[in-house]
């Protein structure tokens, strides 16, 4: 695998910066798009690397109409960052932790665990759901960064957005699931939160939404594959949560390095960026 450049190493450490409007504007809604946060280069260099990576380390092989809802929704492949010096770059990019501490309002980050979420032409939509759910932290400061590899056009599963739904908090204990998307949808219309999405991304485009945004995506419509890279931070001297549902436990196990409920979340893997 060919390795970056000193040029390419620099320009994804670069800054990027954030306007009052901009980070007032995520504490208020929960999410921001933020434009070109990678640059087109950056993208095409890295996006060879995260292909090939979900291409070795994808186990999905059953077709799309034995699978449910969830397998229906994307590939998703983890710690991409642990297989390579080039992808360890991208995810540890300072550029991207800096941009999360300065949303979140902390003076640190570290990486929870990162995920290539590829949904696949024809791929089925992403239910409501709250991604906190999942982990076992005890802190309101957790954000996703969610970046399109490619050009996203309307038709292929952008990202959609319940404005304000954060400050709820945990509204139900439930995984990404047909109930939670009945349950939360109808959440949604009830409390008249507005939704709102982009209709088209570009490369290097990122959203960036918190812990406890209600988020789903629509189904991916054209014959191109939706190749998403997420990375999710939490702020430093966050504490771990007493697992409270079995996906907590299975989190806790996975990504936070054989720390226990009630210490630090701070093993190595999960660097502080």
């Amino acid at each position: 695998m060919q390795e970056p450049t000193t040029k390419q190493q620099e320009e994804l450490q670069g800054r990027y910066p954030l306007s009052r409007h901009q980070i007032e504007a995520y504490r208020r809604d929960g999410h921001i798009c933020l434009p070109q946060l990678a640059s087109p280069q950056e993208v095409s260099f890295y996006r060879k690397a995260i292909r090939e990576a979900v291409e070795k380390m994808n186990t999905e092989k059953r077709a799309m109409k034995d699978r449910d809802t969830y397998g229906k929704a994307f590939l998703q492949i983890f710690n991409l960052w642990c297989t390579s010096e080039t992808l360890k770059r991208f995810v540890l990019s300072k550029r991207f932790g800096a941009v999360a501490a300065q949303l979140m309002g902390v003076e640190r980050v570290r990486v929870y665990h990162d995920q290539a979420l590829f949904k696949e032409a024809g791929g089925g939509h992403t239910p409501w759901h709250q991604d906190q759910f999942y982990w076992p932290l005890d802190t309101t400061h957790t954000i996703t960064l969610w970046m399109p590899l490619v050009d996203l056009s309307k038709n292929m599963g952008i990202m959609q957005f319940a404005s304000g739904s954060h400050q709820q908090g945990y509204i139900l204990s439930k995984e990404i699931s047909d109930a939670s998307e009945t349950f939360f949808d109808q959440y949604v219309k009830d409390h008249a939160m507005p939704v709102s999405g982009r209709d088209t991304m570009n490369a290097g485009d990122a959203t960036f939404h918190a812990g406890w945004t209600l988020h789903n995506a629509p189904a991916n419509n054209t014959n191109t594959m939706r190749e998403v890279m997420t990375i999710i931070y939490y702020a430093d001297k966050t504490t771990i949560l007493q697992p409270d549902n079995a996906f907590r436990e299975a989190d806790l196990k996975a990504w936070l390095g054989g720390r226990k409920p009630g210490e630090m979340a701070e093993s190595e893997m999960n660097p502080l960026v």
